[in-house]
């Protein structure tokens, strides 16, 4: 089948207001051919343009793969998978540009969103790309210089406990004793990391860890969260359709959340201005809860909320007194050399004499305790 013939196939199929089922792709082929073609070349354009038209195409393989956590193209011959030890090339090629573009334009359809000139980049979720959900992120060139960039995350439920993780050597056993005491005396914490560094993961095993008869209240912006606890309520974010209406925002639900009667609110990622209701309600009752953040080590975390806060209008000094009394611990998780995700230190969020919060680390996995470790013991007993 030559090039031509499958664009006058494809433009047919665009037309076509039934479902793109086998016969019907196969009596697109055969119209546009003027019926010349054998079975076996009919067959062949088939696959091909089954390949095209459903699923992710050429990157189904890779998203239904047990342990993938991401799939990036970067170019037609630049695909890059992540199945837990770091990015690496895979051997999937585009036949071209245009063919990335189609697959990006198609799932951003399916998505329920656009992509076009007029809105070049799109942030959707897709269901139905192998067993989990998808994250969808694309940008069309010129703005992705190089040719259409699309980048998916799949969403695989976050179920490992920290008995496993442990296993795995994800936690040290003396870091694991020190998250159970944190959980039994309910200090709020934050865990954070870079992008798929673990957070959710940690953050799941963690709550697996909370008490049964404890209510937990899960606020995410995509369905991750899966601990294994008999009393768990999930609010997932919602975006805006085409139109722009119908958006739930993290925010809305963490408010909704509280009058839920939580015994643990969660935040799956704290990333804009819902860090001030998640505050509020800390420094309400609220003992316990816990959410992720995006941030290169502990110390940063800070910081990292000042910006955060300042989007739902909380000042600098406003923030820290705040902060200073809502949460305790901070978890950090990244990547070892050999690209596995572990458990790399906990720090104790602590106030100055100036009124700022600073982070102090109380375990290390390259130094073990230090200097924090008391404090934290201080914290844990007087929460018993």
């Amino acid at each position: 089948m030559s090039a031509s013939l499958i664009d006058r196939v494809r433009e047919r199929l665009a037309a076509e207001s039934a479902p793109l089922r086998p016969t019907v792709v196969a009596a697109a082929i055969r119209a546009e051919s003027g019926g010349l073609l054998g079975d076996s070349d009919v067959l062949t354009g088939l696959r091909r343009l089954e390949t095209e038209l459903t699923g992710a195409g050429v990157l189904e393989p890779l998203l239904c793969a047990e342990g993938t956590t991401d799939v990036l193209v970067t170019a037609p011959d630049s695909v890059w998978v992540d199945d837990g030890g770091g990015l690496r090339r895979s051997e999937i090629r585009f036949t071209d540009e245009d063919a990335v573009r189609r697959l990006a334009q198609r799932l951003a359809l399916a998505a329920g969103r656009r992509l076009d000139e007029a809105q070049p980049w799109v942030d959707g979720q897709l269901t139905g790309l192998g067993p989990f959900s998808v994250r969808l992120h694309a940008v069309l060139p010129p703005i992705a210089a190089a040719g259409t960039c699309l980048s998916l995350r799949v969403l695989r439920p976050a179920t490992q406990d920290l008995d496993s993780l442990i296993r795995a050597g994800a936690i040290e056993p003396e870091a694991a004793e020190l998250i159970g005491d944190i959980v039994a005396a309910r200090l709020a914490l934050l865990i954070t990391g870079g992008t798929g560094a673990g957070k959710t993961t940690m953050l799941a095993a963690i709550l697996g860890a909370v008490r049964p008869d404890e209510r937990i209240v899960c606020v995410e912006d995509a369905p991750e969260l899966a601990p294994t606890h008999p009393h768990l309520v999930n609010l997932v974010a919602r975006g805006a359709n085409v139109e722009g209406a119908g958006a739930v925002t993290v925010r809305d639900l963490v408010r909704q959340a509280l009058r839920m009667r939580p015994d643990r609110l969660i935040v799956g990622e704290v990333r804009g201005a819902e860090v001030v209701d998640l505050l509020t309600a800390l420094n309400t009752g609220h003992d316990g809860g816990a959410g992720t953040v995006h941030a290169n080590s502990p110390a940063e975390v800070p910081a990292r909320l000042e910006a955060l806060a300042a989007l739902g209008g909380l000042p600098r000094a406003a923030l820290h007194s705040q902060l200073a009394a809502a949460v305790q611990v901070v978890l950090h998780v990244g990547r070892d050399t050999s690209g596995a995700r572990r458990l790399r230190e906990i720090a104790v969020l602590t106030a100055s004499s100036d009124g700022m919060v600073r982070a102090v680390t109380a375990w290390h996995v390259e130094g073990g305790f230090a200097d924090g470790a008391k404090r934290l013991a201080e914290l844990v007993r007087s929460r018993r």
